[in-house]
């Protein structure tokens, strides 16, 4: 906003100000006053024998405020660390760390990121598991929403390698549910307990070599959204081994065994009865 005092410019003090101007690129053309947040990215990295969950924002202004919580909450003190760069453009790049509490495989980790300019809150939360499970035996495969997500869509991808597939989606909205036909035959969703949050999927009848992998549940809103990734390892069926024998062969044996102690017992016993007599 451009601001002159009429009455400066009579004294001959023609000063120009500026009031809340916005950044400049580094040719000088300004930058809008606000580059609304249009998506957090929520990541886990292991670095130094240690893990760490990592939530990025880029080219935002203003810089949001950064807040970090768990669910269940816990009363260990969470200690991240958070970066803002600014950008020649006059926009930041805002990149927050926090380091996995150890001996809390399941623990949710949230990231909630604040403008000055809107009220609402930004939210992404993470959450990721290794499974095995043998083949051809069903695997249910885990996901459950937070809390703070009301009525999200539920997204279920699958990827191995670089290829990543939407094998099912449920709509809360319109209680409709999608799934890849190529899947047909091995995926399972209790639709009445996803109205409720719960989108574990039933993995039916797998196959190591088609579906070991990563799948991803992916719950989502207009500004939240969280993921939950799942390592699942579909290890090969070992070979039955025939049933053994043996045993009944040591029962025989115990069995002939009592039978001889007993007919010795008997002969003694009636030896001394016939001794006794005489």
């Amino acid at each position: 906003r451009v601001f002159v005092s009429a009455q400066q410019i009579s004294n001959g003090n023609a000063t120009l100000i500026l009031r809340r101007s916005a950044p400049r690129t580094s040719d000088g053309r300004p930058v809008c006053a606000a580059a609304p947040i249009r998506g957090l990215f929520l990541e886990q990295s292991r670095l130094s024998g240690y893990e760490e969950i990592k939530c990025f924002v880029p080219d935002v202004f203003p810089a949001p405020r950064v807040t970090w919580a768990t669910e269940p909450p816990t009363f260990e003190d969470l200690r991240p660390i958070t970066r803002k760069h600014a950008k020649e453009n006059g926009l930041f790049s805002v990149d927050s760390r926090l380091m996995k509490l150890k001996g809390r495989p399941d623990l949710i980790y949230i990231c909630k990121m604040t403008t000055s300019y809107s009220r609402s809150t930004w939210t992404a939360s993470l959450r990721e598991r290794e499974i095995a499970g043998t083949e051809g035996r069903d695997l249910t495969i885990s996901c459950a929403a937070p809390t703070y997500l009301k009525n999200p869509s539920l997204y279920w991808t699958f990827s191995r390698g670089d290829n990543s597939t939407l094998i099912l989606s449920y709509n809360s909205q319109s209680d409709r549910q999608v799934s890849a036909p190529s899947w047909d035959g091995h995926l399972e969703l209790d639709i009445y307990k996803a109205k409720f949050g719960d989108g574990s999927l039933r993995l039916m009848d797998p196959r190591r070599s088609e579906h070991s992998g990563s799948y991803a549940c992916e719950f989502s809103e207009k500004f939240s959204r969280h993921v939950e990734r799942s390592q699942v390892t579909i290890k090969q069926r070992s070979v039955e081994q025939k049933p053994s024998y043996w045993w009944i062969l040591g029962v025989v044996a115990a069995g002939l065994v009592l039978v001889l102690a007993g007919l010795l017992a008997f002969l003694k016993l009636k030896e001394h009865s016939a001794s006794c007599t005489v």
